[in-house]
C-alpha cells in the first residue's frame, strides 16, 4: 500500500489553511433517544417467582423430550415435538435431548434408506429432511422423487396440501448446489402457497405469510420465535406447557438483553459520538440488535457486549473513510491503526480523528483484558489483525474514490470480501464463545473458509443492490453494481439478477458446509449462519440499517421493547 509514513506527515497535522471539502450523507439521527438509557432497574430483572415457574416448566418440557427418546412414539410425533420446540425458540435449553432423538431417527434412516424409510406424506417427509439437514445429517434429496409425476413435475394434487407445500418450501431452503429438484420445488411451492394463503385457517395462513416473507433458514431465531409464539396459541393442538415456557423464556431473555443494551448505551453516550462525529450514523441500538442476531443465548453475554462495541466503532470508522475524512487524513488514520500505538494519536488530525482513534484502542484494550482473564490472550492478535485488515480495505476504497477508479469485479470483490466487515465480525465473535474458544478456531477463520466467504458474498452483494443508488447520489466509490455494469455492459436490472443468483449459490454453499465433517465445532458455524441471517433481514428490500427501515424498527420493537403478554 502506497502510504507515506505518519512521521513524515506529522508536519501537516494542523488543519489545512484552505477550505476542506467534505461530503455529507445527511444520515437521520437515532430514533430511539434515551429509551434504553432510562429503563428502570426493576424492569430488567427477573423476580424469584418467575424463576421458579420457569424452572418447573423447563423440567416438564425435558420430561416430554425424554419420553420421546425412551418410548415407542412414532418418528413423526418426535419430529413435530422438536419442530415446535425449535420454532418457539427454546431448543437451546435441550440440545442434548434433541440431538439424541435426531440421531435415533437418522440411524433408522441409514439402516433403511433403500427401503423408503421416509415413506410418509409430503409434510412429514419434508419435515424430517429439514430437521436432519439442519443438524448436519446429509439426507439425500431423492426422498422427494416420489412426489413427482412421470413428466418429472410435482404432482398437481399437492397444490391442495398447503401444510405439505409449506413443509417442502422450508426444506427447499436447505438445498446445496446440484439439487435441481429443490429449485423446482421452491418455484412450485412459492407460486401455489401464494395462491392458497387466503383459503386456509388463520393459524396456517400466518405461517405461510411469515415463511414467504422470510423462510426459517434465513430468519433470525428470535424473530422466528416471537412470531411463532404469537400464532402457536391458535393451533388447536398446541401444548400449554410449551407455550407458557416459551413466553416465560422470551420475556426473561428480553429483560436480560434490555439490561445489556442499557449498559452499552451508557458507554456510547459517554463517548458522545453523536456530537463529536455528527456526520456519522448513530446506530448503537441497531448494532446491538445486529449482534443479538449473532448470538442471543445467556452464556454469550460478554461476547454480545464486546462485539456490539466493535461493530458500533466500525460503523463510525466506515463513515469516516466513506463520507467525512479527506484522503490525507485517511492516510494518517490507516497508518496509525497499522501501528496500533497510542503515541500515534499525536500525528492525527483533525481532533475528531484523535478522538476516534483513542476510542478504538480503548475498546480493544477491554477485549484484551477479557481474553487475558479467560486465558485466551494468545489469540488476541487475531482480533487486532482483523481490525487492521478492515481499515486497510476501507482505505483501498477511499483511494479508488480519490483516483476516480472503477475496479474490475475481481478487483472489487477481492477487497469487498474484507470491507463488508464479516471476516472481522466473525473473528471477533469468537471471543464470546467461552470454553469452546481455541487457537484452532481463530486459525480456521483466518484461512477464510468457504462458509465465511459465502457469508461475505451475501453481505456485500445484498448491501450493494439496495444501497448503490443512494450512495452514488451523495458521492461514493463504485459499488459492485457499477463495477459489473461497466465491465459487462449490462443494465442495472441484469446486475440485480446476476447478483441474486450469486446470493442463492452462496446460501447453498453455507448449507453444504454444515453437511461436511469438520474440525470446527458447529457453534462457530452457526455464528456465520446468523450473520448471514441478519443481512437477509436488513438488506432484503432496503438498506434498513442506514435508513432505519421498517423491518429493523419492527425487529427492535418486538425483541427489545414489547414483552409477550
Amino acid at each position: 500500500m502506497d502510504l507515506q509514513s505518519p512521521l513524515i506527515l506529522a508536519s501537516n497535522q494542523n488543519a489545512p489553511t484552505h477550505q476542506t471539502h467534505r461530503r455529507s450523507a445527511n444520515y437521520v439521527p437515532s430514533i430511539w433517544g434515551d429509551r434504553f438509557l432510562s429503563l428502570p432497574p426493576d424492569s430488567m430483572t427477573v423476580d424469584e417467582k418467575m424463576e421458579q415457574e420457569f424452572e418447573q416448566l423447563r423440567k416438564e418440557v425435558k420430561k416430554m423430550l425424554n419420553a420421546a427418546v425412551n418410548n415407542n412414539c412414532s418418528s413423526s410425533e418426535k419430529l413435530k415435538l422438536i419442530d415446535v420446540i425449535q420454532r418457539l425458540g427454546v431448543s437451546y435449553h435441550f440440545e442434548s435431548e434433541i440431538d439424541q432423538i435426531l440421531q435415533q431417527i437418522y440411524n433408522h434412516y441409514d439402516d433403511h434408506k433403500h427401503h423408503n424409510f421416509l415413506d410418509g406424506d409430503l409434510y412429514n417427509t419434508a419435515l424430517c429432511f429439514r430437521l436432519l439437514r439442519q443438524h448436519g445429517y446429509n439426507i439425500s434429496c431423492d426422498v422427494f422423487k416420489k412426489f413427482r409425476n412421470i413428466e418429472g413435475n410435482f404432482m398437481a394434487t399437492l397444490e391442495n396440501d398447503v401444510q405439505g407445500m409449506l413443509s417442502l418450501y422450508e426444506a427447499s431452503h436447505l438445498r446445496v448446489r446440484g439439487e435441481d429438484i429443490f429449485d423446482e420445488a421452491l418455484n412450485f411451492t412459492t407460486t401455489h402457497l401464494g395462491l392458497k394463503q387466503s383459503q386456509v385457517n388463520p393459524w396456517l395462513a400466518g405461517q405461510v405469510a411469515q415463511a414467504l416473507k422470510q423462510p426459517m433458514r434465513k430468519c433470525l431465531p428470535r424473530i422466528q420465535a416471537r412470531h411463532f409464539i404469537s400464532v402457536y396459541q391458535d393451533d388447536d393442538s398446541h401444548s400449554e406447557i410449551l407455550l407458557d415456557f416459551a413466553k416465560l423464556d422470551f420475556n426473561q431473555l428480553q429483560k436480560m438483553h434490555q439490561g445489556e443494551l442499557s449498559e452499552i448505551t451508557r458507554w456510547w453516550k459517554g463517548l458522545d459520538f453523536s456530537t463529536s462525529m455528527s456526520f456519522a450514523r448513530d446506530r448503537l441500538v441497531e448494532c446491538y440488535f445486529w449482534i443479538l442476531g449473532v448470538y442471543f443465548e445467556p452464556q454469550y453475554a460478554v461476547g454480545r457486549k464486546l462485539l456490539t462495541k466493535v461493530i458500533s466503532i466500525t460503523s463510525i470508522m466506515d463513515d469516516i473513510y466513506d463520507v467525512h475524512g479527506t484522503f490525507e487524513e485517511l492516510q494518517l488514520l490507516t497508518q496509525a491503526i497499522e501501528r496500533w500505538d497510542i503515541c500515534c494519536i499525536d500525528h492525527l488530525w483533525p481532533e475528531y480523528m484523535k478522538y476516534f482513534y483513542g476510542a478504538l484502542l480503548d475498546v480493544y484494550a477491554e477485549i484484551e483484558q477479557v481474553m487475558t482473564k479467560t486465558g485466551r490472550l494468545d489469540c488476541f492478535h487475531y482480533v487486532k489483525e482483523a481490525m487492521k485488515r478492515q481499515a486497510r480495505s476501507y482505505f483501498v476504497e477511499a483511494k479508488w474514490y480519490h483516483e476516480n477508479h472503477v475496479p474490475t469485479m475481481d478487483e472489487y470483490m477481492g477487497n469487498a470480501m474484507v470491507s463488508c466487515g464479516y471476516l472481522m465480525l466473525t473473528t471477533t465473535s469468537f471471543i464470546g464463545m467461552g470454553d469452546l474458544v481455541t487457537k484452532e478456531a481463530f486459525d480456521w477463520a483466518s484461512r477464510n473458509p468457504k462458509i465465511l466467504r459465502s457469508a461475505c458474498i451475501i453481505s456485500r452483494l445484498m448491501d450493494d443492490v439496495v444501497s448503490s443508488e443512494f450512495e452514488q447520489k451523495r458521492g461514493h466509490v463504485a459499488t459492485g453494481v457499477q463495477c459489473y455494469m461497466k465491465e459487462h455492459g449490462v443494465s442495472k436490472e441484469e446486475v440485480h439478477r446476476v447478483f441474486g443468483e450469486q446470493i442463492d449459490d452462496a446460501w447453498k454453499d453455507i448449507n453444504q458446509e454444515f453437511l461436511k465433517s469438520t474440525d470446527i465445532p458447529v457453534p462457530f458455524l452457526i455464528r456465520v449462519l446468523n450473520l448471514s441471517r441478519v443481512i437477509d433481514l436488513l438488506y432484503k428490500d432496503e438498506d434498513a440499517y442506514t435508513h432505519v427501515g421498517k423491518s429493523l424498527r419492527d425487529g427492535i420493537t418486538s425483541l427489545l421493547i414489547d414483552p409477550l403478554p
